[in-house]
């Protein structure tokens, strides 16, 4: 069951508006990144569903998170249909986000007061989700649509709140370039975990460059 509701998630989201975006088999090496992003400040963290027996790693760090992040909400991204959506909520996924909008997910999503981040790339996607009771949408790839089309986006539909996510680093420019266009918050992959770090287990300079990320952001 989710520990945070949608009113905590969404503050937490506005005060940390940079969610890590990160998949890895090892349970040790996903605890280590988990930890060293909430030393970093990060209070969202979305665990992707990529590899085979996914769910018993999400299960095992929930049950870390809990304990040693007891701020941070863990999510699970790369859900594309309700059956998988409902098994990481029984395990106590906090939110559900995907590549694409599914009202399937919608629907199990909502029975739960979960929140649910579809990935959207078009205005009449969003307005689809949004009808589904989506009250964050993700714009989903980053890098194809760019910031020109959050801003389009936001023009006629300003009540939307956008999620980045794909092509998103933590440098000053992208990261106001994506901001200015009216992102709500963004999702950051590979950018903030660079593999050498990751391979020599350097924790440190992950927690740093989530702290530089935020700082980049926060006005």
């Amino acid at each position: 069951m989710a520990r945070f509701d949608k009113f905590k998630l969404f503050k937490k989201f506005a005060d940390t508006p940079v969610v890590p975006v990160f998949y890895n088999s090892d349970i040790e090496i996903t605890k280590n990144i988990v930890n060293a992003c909430y030393k970093g400040g990060i209070r969202c963290f979305e665990f992707t569903n990529r590899g085979d027996f996914a769910h018993e790693v999400f299960g095992e760090l929930v049950k870390f998170v809990i304990k040693e992040c007891p701020e941070m909400a863990l999510g699970v991204g790369s859900i594309v249909d309700a059956p998988t959506a409902a098994l990481f909520m029984q395990l106590g996924a906090d939110f559900v986000v995907g590549p694409l909008f599914n009202m399937e997910v919608a629907k199990i999503c909502n029975r739960r007061q979960v929140c649910y981040i579809p990935g959207c790339g078009s205005v009449s996607e969003t307005g689809m989700a949004q009808e589904a009771g989506c009250e964050i949408v993700k714009v989903f790839p980053g890098d194809v649509l760019g910031p020109k089309f959050v801003k389009g986006l936001l023009a006629p539909m300003p009540w939307s709140k956008i999620m980045v996510t794909g092509g998103v680093e933590p440098s000053a420019e992208n990261l106001h370039a994506w901001f200015k266009a009216g992102a709500f918050c963004v999702g950051m992959g590979s950018k903030l975990f660079p593999k050498d770090k990751v391979n020599s287990k350097d924790w440190e300079s992950i927690t740093e460059i989530c702290k530089q990320t935020i700082e980049c952001i926060k006005p």
